[in-house]
């Protein structure tokens, strides 16, 4: 009977002890709690669930790999990871880091860049969205790499749009985002093809985008600036672009109307004083400008005045007579302004 007790006794204790062993395998090590501290996580583009499991056991995140998965399996989002940087805590169970990737969580900056700003203007936007001083774009400028034309200004090659900054994009980084998105609009625009067609190349387009950025009251008056700027270099001699926006920006001054001072400056984007192009472009351009300098309208204008900047009213012309009597009329409104 002892024998059969003892035998009892070992089947049992052999039962609990498979149980508990059977319970660490299936029951993976976790966290209790929200955790504490702070730490930085980045998930890339393309990561697995299994993958970001790692990533956060490595971290401290989590205590095992194991229990991230089974934690987002159960909650379903496996495939519902999105790439970017997510403020965590250490020592998380697994179920709280789980809520805290959740792709509203993800730390980002969003900046909208404006048609037609300067890179300075630019560089003063990057640093109030994500704190990174000036100088730090100045520096990143320099080593974009820039076509030869360009002469290693980056104006005109900084695409105007709405990006996603994260924090640990360096001032490089955002740069080189804003720059292959120029890139890329430029090719969807087909530019290379179109400004051969036009007899021009690829950096001029890019300046005459940028004068008909700064001059037209509205996207419908772009072709027409446009226009007038290839009617102005067609004539035989070419006529003076005589643009304000390209003397204040070899000034580096803002303003829409020269004096007649500015106009007798000896810049090289003095279009008053100087015939053909100036040497780059004045701002950067969106599509709209890009599209309007490959694709001017049709007409014989060659004088233009925004008789009315308040409205953005612009008018155009073939006469100088006229020409002379819209200027009064800009005049009349702006002085009145």
């Amino acid at each position: 009977m002892l024998a059969l007790i003892v035998l009892v006794g070992l089947i049992g204790g052999a039962g609990y002890y498979g149980y508990t062993w059977l319970r660490d395998v299936t029951v993976p090590d976790d966290y209790t709690g929200e955790g504490s501290g702070e730490v930085i996580v980045e998930i890339r583009p393309g990561a697995s669930a299994a993958e970001v499991a790692q990533i956060l056991e490595e971290q401290g995140v989590v205590k095992s790999a194991r229990a991230f998965t089974n934690a987002i399996d159960a909650a379903g989002k496996s495939s519902s990871l999105q790439p970017g940087d997510y403020k965590m805590r250490k020592g998380m169970s697994a179920a709280s880091a789980v809520t805290l990737l959740d792709p509203k969580l993800r730390l980002l900056a969003k900046v909208t860049i404006k048609e037609g700003l300067r890179a300075s203007q630019i560089y003063a936007e990057l640093e109030k969205s994500t704190g990174k001083p000036v100088k730090e774009f100045q520096e990143a400028a320099k080593n974009l790499e820039l076509p030869a034309a360009a002469k290693g200004k980056v104006e005109g090659y900084l695409f105007p749009a709405t990006y996603e900054i994260t924090p640990k994009m360096t001032a490089s980084d955002i740069l080189q985002t804003l720059k292959d998105r120029h890139d890329e609009a430029l090719e969807q625009a087909g530019i290379a093809s179109r400004a051969k067609a036009l007899g021009f190349t690829q950096h001029q387009i890019l300046t005459i985008a940028s004068i008909v950025q700064a001059e037209s009251g509205s996207v419908d008056d772009m072709p027409k600036v446009a226009r007038v700027i290839y009617n102005r270099l067609a004539l035989n001699p070419p006529m003076k672009l005589q643009m304000d926006s390209t003397v204040m920006y070899g000034l580096n001054k803002y303003g829409i109307a020269a004096t007649d001072a500015e106009t007798k400056s000896d810049s090289p984007y003095n279009t008053y004083a100087r015939h053909g192009l100036p040497p780059g472009p004045i701002s950067n351009p969106g599509d709209h400008a890009i599209e309007a300098a490959l694709n001017p309208a049709k007409g014989s204008w060659l004088f233009f005045v925004t008789v009315d900047p308040k409205r953005g009213i612009t008018k155009f012309t073939d006469s100088e007579a006229e020409f002379w009597k819209l200027r009064d009329e800009f005049n009349r409104n702006y002085q009145g302004g």
